[in-house]
């Protein structure tokens, strides 16, 4: 249940980035006035917004939230494990990356608007993401535990004059 709950929220945070990287692919720019605040509002530096930058961003991100979704519901097998291993190393890359600019080691002016959401939202949000997702992605998932029939009662491995399975009247 916990693994689902999570599995739900981080899928939840990633499509809903998804979306809002769609959202920009249209050329909107909300939150920002323009291209140029957005780019520097999201990334600290003047780069495009169009369709060729944040489609293949959406895409990855909208993968990520049906990959972590499905592992954590117990489907998808290796592959939405995979996948879900591949979302934490992202996002703890992005959080490592986010740590360098706080400590000035990467180029980030520090009146920027960038500055201040790296610090006080995007470093914090990838990072315990990365967290999570990781968590997630190195437990079982949901329902992967032996699988039982009715009837049958499953136990601790017995000795071998017992090794029979127990049947329930």
């Amino acid at each position: 249940m916990k693994n689902t709950r999570a599995g739900a929220a981080l899928a939840g945070l990633l499509a809903a980035d998804g979306l809002l990287h769609l959202y920009w692919a249209t050329g909107a720019t909300w939150p920002a006035a323009d291209e140029r605040a957005l780019s520097l509002a999201v990334l600290g530096l003047e780069t495009s917004f169009g369709p060729g930058a944040v489609l293949p961003l959406a895409g990855l991100l909208l993968t990520g939230a049906a990959g972590v979704l499905a592992h954590a519901h117990g489907r998808g097998g290796r592959a939405a494990r995979a996948v879900t291993g591949a979302v934490a190393a992202g996002l703890a890359v992005r959080g490592v990356a986010g740590l360098g600019w706080a400590a000035g080691i990467l180029d980030s002016p520090p009146d920027s608007p960038f500055h201040l959401l790296n610090l006080a939202l995007y470093t914090p949000l990838c990072l315990t993401a990365a967290w999570a997702a990781a968590r997630l992605a190195v437990r079982s998932p949901r329902n992967s535990h032996q699988t039982t029939f009715p009837g049958v009662r499953t136990s601790a491995p017995q000795s071998s004059e017992s090794a029979a399975t127990s049947v329930r009247p």
